[in-house]
Order: structure tokens, then sequence, then C-alpha cells
């Protein structure tokens, strides 16, 4: 169960993360859109991991 639960929250927090520019009107292909796609997913996995040890 740790990797899925891993891997689906690096999904989710890559999808959140890399939609956040569009917010504010940035493009959705845009550099910032990639950095905090990146941020998100290093988030997700750091909170992935969190919730598997529990």
């Amino acid at each position: 169960m740790g990797r899925s639960v891993i891997g689906l929250c690096g999904g989710f927090g890559s999808v959140v993360g890399g939609y956040m520019p569009v917010l504010w009107g940035a493009s959705s292909f845009s550099m910032m859109s990639f950095l905090f796609g990146a941020i998100g997913a290093i988030v997700g996995i750091w909170a992935g991991i969190r919730i598997a040890e529990l």
C-alpha cells in the first residue's frame, strides 16, 4: 500500500502545482508551471511518505 499512496500523492501534487500559475494568468505550458509542478510533486511525495507511515 505504501508505494501506491506515495505515487498518488506525488501525482496529485504535480497536477495541483502545475495548475497554480494558471490561476494568475500564466500559461499551463510555461516554465513557472513546470517549476511549480516539480515542487508540488516533491511536496506530494513527502506527504505520501507521511501518510504511508501511519
